[in-house]
């Protein structure tokens, strides 16, 4: 390269770094399109208090409920695309809802550039502890000999069990009929009552019910086995792995055409956050969440794979947006 060309590279280069250098210019809004007190909020909230102290600026959080967060997250593709407008949501968002509705008012490729993913949270197949099934292929096998079959309990149409059993079900021809509830909590709840005989839940909410005995978990949505339930296989090696819906996720976003400077500035200052180990500990691992913080570019590989997943799974289910 000559003297002339670098020169030029280097003025290029400038004004990104002078915008990371100057960001933030003025307090900084999270977006999060759910409700107060559910678990992405309560990670926004402890971001955001670190981030102010570390910026200088105020960083709130907002909640921008509704429309299976599609208010949310146009409300971050319309903002200025400086930095100062973030969106930390799930995996519903990004992966899931350009699959379920004929026509999303965002793209979520386009309009939003990845910051980083900010935790996994391991998906787990449970039964209720009566089902005579100890893997993936007893339960196959349960069902199939089952009259009426076997009935799995979701959270709706498009949710990540609706996905798995579906699969599940076109894959093998097990009988499976969902029934949908209004969360995940209420359909664990149903499990454990026995109105439905399995679902995919989060392992925070199902670890105590499987000490106590009252439910069994058959496999792991997970790249690994589980350290706290090393018994238990991961879908992929049950055999399952083409109808792994995969852990759900949180992840940060900014508006897309926000400098890379300050997409790159605000993903270094957030993984300075999550090295204090307090604050993983505090935060995410008592929750039981995997603290991932990945780069922008690591992060923007794993949406591309999940987008592709979710949309054979979705398209096999034949779900759609309720």
């Amino acid at each position: 390269m000559t003297l002339a060309r670098i020169l030029v590279a280097a003025l290029c280069l400038l004004p990104l770094v002078a915008g990371a250098q100057t960001f933030p210019a003025k307090p900084v809004k999270i977006v999060v399109p759910y409700a107060p007190g559910g678990g992405v909020d309560a990670i926004a909230r402890a971001l955001a208090e670190r981030l102010a102290q570390k910026w200088g600026q105020p960083v709130v959080v907002e909640n921008k409920t509704g429309a299976s967060t599609i208010i949310g997250a146009q409300a971050v593709t319309k903002a200025a695309p400086d930095g100062h407008t973030l969106l930390l949501t799930s995996e519903a968002t990004i992966t899931s809802n350009p699959f379920l509705f004929d026509k999303l008012p965002y793209d979520p490729i386009r309009e939003l550039a990845p910051i980083t993913q900010v935790a996994a949270l391991p998906q787990m197949v449970i039964a209720h502890s009566s089902v005579e099934a100890s893997s993936m292929d007893e339960l196959v096998a349960l069902a199939k000999k089952t009259p009426g079959g076997l009935t799995y309990a979701s959270y709706g149409s498009g949710s990540l069990p609706h996905l798995l059993f579906e699969g599940l079900k076109a894959r093998t021809g097990a009988p499976l009929v969902q029934v949908p509830y209004k969360g995940i909590a209420p359909a664990v709840t149903a499990v454990l009552a026995g109105e439905a005989q399995l679902t995919l839940a989060g392992v925070p909410s199902a670890m105590g019910h499987i000490k106590a005995g009252k439910m069994k978990p058959l496999a792991i949505a997970r790249a690994e086995r589980l350290p706290a339930l090393p018994q238990v296989p991961t879908l992929r090696e049950a055999g399952y792995s083409d109808i792994d819906p995969g852990e759900s996720w949180f992840g940060l976003f900014v508006t897309a055409g926000t400098p890379a400077g300050m997409v790159q500035k605000i993903a270094m200052d957030v993984a300075d956050v999550a090295a204090d180990p307090a604050f993983r500990e505090r935060h995410m691992t008592v929750r039981g969440f995997d603290p991932v913080f990945s780069s922008p570019e690591a992060f923007a590989k794993f949406i591309q794979a999940d987008m592709r997943q979710k949309e054979r799974l979705i398209r096999v289910s034949g779900a759609k947006a309720e």
